[in-house]
């Protein structure tokens, strides 16, 4: 058997992902839609994925409730600019840092950034994944198996690993999860594998950690117009009806899920863990 490379290369050459918001149109609401009431006063934030899209929106929102925030993600410089920009309006400080979430080695330089630059580390997360679309389950290459696993789950034990000797008491993890858990997806095989992973690493993590007074909740969105789907995660022919086969007719926006975000990372969930909060238009109980 041909020994595989400890890191694969991310897939941004075969699919475009993970997309630029700035060619996006329409853009994605990500603008926070009331004021902040400091939830998040004094506290640093790690969001992955933070670029575009639902991280965009969680680091807007966790900025207006007084957090700074690390913008981790793959190589969207532009996008990653513009958080940057979102975060430091709200007054806030914020940090870029790019690279691959498959390599432990970054994930452990990205964390050890955070803490250096910001002063600490209160809330991980995990939010960058990845998805491809194959209409049959021999579509689907080596490569692309191991590759969509590297990002959507191991990333997520190495960022978490690499965050834990900095979560004291009273931090919290939130994990992005995917509907596609609940109700199956017949094109995107591997990724609902590693969204159901991500269900079982939360209510497990949830359950180790708790004796140490850190909380470990998950976020589980429907359809969402972020750039992920249009820019490779879903067939050319099915963006135009994106999401019109929920309940509520429509897409949801990016700016729609990062509420559960922030309610998962304050004290207004102290009584939580291990849970999983659905952002999806009705979509999974109507299945």
């Amino acid at each position: 058997m041909q020994d595989q490379p400890d890191v694969m290369e991310p897939m941004v050459h075969q699919d475009r992902e993970p997309g630029h918001e700035s060619k996006l149109e329409p853009k994605p609401d990500w603008e926070p839609r009331y004021r902040g009431s400091d939830r998040l006063k004094g506290k640093v934030a790690l969001i992955t994925g933070a670029d575009s899209g639902i991280g965009r929106a969680v680091a807007a929102l966790f900025a207006r409730e007084g957090a700074d925030v690390a913008i981790v993600y793959l190589c969207e410089h532009d996008d990653a600019e513009r958080t940057k920009q979102i975060v430091e309006k709200e007054g806030r400080r914020a940090v870029t840092i790019a690279g691959d979430i498959g390599d432990k080695g970054f994930c452990e330089q990205a964390v050890r950034q955070t803490v250096d630059q910001l002063g600490g580390l209160d809330i991980l997360i995990n939010n960058a994944g990845e998805q491809h679309p194959d209409k049959d389950i021999t579509d689907i290459d080596e490569h692309q198996l191991r590759r969509t696993f590297q990002t959507n789950i191991f990333g997520m034990f190495f960022m978490t690993q690499a965050a834990r000797p900095h979560l004291k008491k009273g931090a919290a993890i939130v994990n992005c999860t995917s509907e596609t858990t609940y109700k199956g997806s017949p094109d995107l095989l591997d990724y609902s594998a590693t969204k159901g992973a991500i269900v079982g690493f939360t209510r497990s993590l949830a359950k180790n950690l708790v004796k140490d007074g850190i909380r470990v909740n998950a976020v589980a969105p429907g359809p969402i117009w972020t750039p992920l789907n249009p820019f490779g995660g879903q067939p050319p022919e099915d963006v135009k009806d994106f999401g019109k086969d929920t309940p509520m007719g429509r897409p949801g926006q990016p700016n729609e899920v990062a509420p559960a975000f922030l309610f998962l990372a304050c004290e207004d969930a102290s009584y939580m863990t291990g849970q999983v909060l659905h952002p999806d238009g009705g979509d999974t109980t109507s299945s």
